[in-house]
């Protein structure tokens, strides 16, 4: 069986150990690959928690130079579990003894104070003037330390290595341009690119989070960050090192989360054009598909056995929805001094749809409900506050539109993230009766939404993969998605879903709001209903996946 050694910086395995996409390819990728004979085992780090909730048994430790001290790195093992609960003591301690006993892969946890977050966070916030500094020395320091692990035998061999983002390129790095680590160039290196914004980009020198601060020990000889290797340098920022170049100049292939994505970046970004795709990095990627070093394989998401019909979308089953959601409400308030004014106006409203609901219990079905579930950043939001021709954002635009619709209608989006964008959303939420704004996350309340809703919007401006389609899909929800990356190769137009398009922002907004009022027309159509079995049918499974994985990502050069 052959071995691959993923190193990820999150895995959704693992309970609080995942922030986005990354989390759940790492959880959903191991097992499907079992069925292609490949061993996936997850190295990753402890974050303070995860050693103590799991109690994983204590395997070795390693010492690095680091920031001009010498520093230790604890070293755990433990079955990769096939849920995320805690598991009694003994029942981990009992497999994770022995390599004898059956297990389908290994997850290490690397453990040192610099790994860890006062509120057991996996990322810290940073700021604006040091952006990354926290979380690049943190992840400096965990790629440092796997590749002594590996070069010193402390975990098994592997015939892969899979570094997973900028958080892990820098294995790469070590692996190409320092004598110690050329143990490490047997193995095949493979990274994944989940989203090439992030980029961990830091100062070559004259901070403590920077290259030269981490790795002096190897590369101090170096009087100017363009003295060093090729592939380090940001092509941008003329004193600055790149993680994530790091990774795609110094593996041997390169791999993006979908198709369309790996064309979309070949390409230089023009936000004023509201295009988004190499971010700086085009010719060395442009380099890495000319060699036939760049491939594109689309995310999977985990299906039930049999496809299932639509739930039901009654007025009872709306009611739950809104109790769910005054739940969580409740919930994101213990940690508050005061009743934020989102929630305030969140409570708010829904009551006003409860009460509305309770007044029409005799209707056999609900009103139509337009769902959204994602994190806030301007990636995924830019186009709903983009301004019309009309002076209107589209969101507003789109309100409208529904409010003419149906007055009964609704609009709920849940998601939380940039402070500002979730100002501009609690903003219309207060103008507009149809519209419920959730800013926060809570998993059942994201679920509900996704089997209650009758329409998903997705109208990211670039979207590597995207899961969130899919798992509206699942739930026959058809979806409205800007036709980009990995949303542009799932929800195929007037088949399973519909998409919109454009030149630029304003023929992008245009496009979304006309394919909105299009879908608001088809609403309980028999094309409609026919969309709604097709999105439910379609399959994006990891099985499938896992087969291009082993052909076109491990197989050898």
């Amino acid at each position: 069986m052959k071995k691959v050694l993923m190193v990820a910086a999150e895995n959704d395995a693992l309970v609080n150990a995942k922030v986005g996409g990354m989390g759940d390819v790492i959880r959903d990728l191991p097992p499907a690959l079992l069925s292609a004979s490949i061993q996936a085992d997850v190295a990753m780090p402890d974050y303070g928690f995860l050693i103590r909730s799991y109690n994983a048994l204590k395997l070795a430790q390693v010492t690095v130079p680091f920031c001009g001290q010498i520093h230790t790195i604890d070293i755990y093992k433990m079955p990769r579990p096939e849920h995320k609960q805690n598991l009694a003591k003994s029942s981990y301690h009992a497999v994770a003894e022995t390599d004898s006993t059956e297990v389908n892969s290994w997850v290490y946890l690397f453990s040192h104070p610099l790994f860890n977050q006062a509120d057991q966070s996996i990322y810290a916030q940073g700021s604006s003037d040091r952006p990354f500094a926290d979380d690049a020395s943190k992840f400096a320091l965990f790629s440092l330390a796997v590749a002594k692990a590996i070069c010193e035998g402390k975990l098994a061999e592997y015939d892969v290595l899979h570094l997973h983002d900028w958080h892990t390129a820098m294995i790469a790095m070590l692996r190409q341009c320092v004598d110690e680590f050329s143990g490490l160039k047997p193995l095949k290196c493979v990274y994944t690119i989940h989203n090439l914004a992030l980029q961990g980009i830091r100062p070559y020198h004259h901070d403590s989070s920077s290259f030269i601060s981490w790795f002096g020990y190897w590369f101090n000889q170096h009087d100017s960050v363009n003295d060093l290797p090729e592939g380090i340098a940001d092509p941008r920022y003329s004193s600055c090192v790149n993680p994530m170049r790091m990774g795609i100049v110094m593996s041997d292939v390169v791999h993006v989360v979908s198709p369309s994505y790996a064309q979309e970046i070949l390409r230089p970004s023009n936000p004023a054009m509201g295009f988004y795709g190499a971010e700086g990095l085009e010719a060395d990627l442009i380099h890495k598909a000319k060699a036939g070093q760049l491939i594109g394989i689309i995310n999977g998401c985990e299906y039930s056995s049999t496809t299932e019909s639509k739930p039901s979308q009654n007025v009872k089953q709306r009611l739950m929805l809104i109790n769910q959601a005054q739940q969580a409400l409740s919930k994101w308030q213990a940690n508050k001094d005061v009743v934020s004014s989102e929630d305030f106006i969140a409570s708010i409203k829904l009551t006003q749809y409860q009460q509305q609901l309770e007044s029409s219990r005799k209707n056999a079905s609900a009103p139509m409900l337009i769902t959204s579930v994602g994190r806030l950043t301007e990636q995924k939001v830019l186009l709903f506050l983009h301004k019309t021709q009309s002076g209107k954002n589209v969101l507003s635009e789109l309100l409208d539109s529904l409010h003419r619709y149906n007055n009964d209608a609704r609009f709920i989006l849940l998601g939380s993230g940039d402070a500002v964008l979730a100002k501009q959303f609690k903003s219309i939420a207060a103008h507009f009766n149809n519209f419920i704004y959730l800013n926060g996350y809570a998993d059942n309340v994201a679920q509900t939404l996704y089997q209650q809703g009758d329409l998903f919007l997705m109208p990211s401006s670039f979207e590597p993969c995207g899961i969130s389609q899919m798992l509206a899909m699942k739930q026959g929800q058809p979806c409205l998605v800007h036709g980009v990356g990995g949303l542009k190769d799932t929800v195929v137009h007037d088949r399973n879903g519909w998409q919109f398009s454009g030149a630029n922002l304003d023929q992008q907004a245009q496009a979304f709001i006309q394919q909105f009022s299009t879908c608001l027309d088809l609403f309980n159509t028999q094309d409609w209903h026919q969309v709604c079995d097709n999105a439910a049918q379609a399959r994006f499974d990891w099985q499938s996946i896992a087969s291009e994985y082993a052909s076109k990502l491990y197989s050898p050069s």
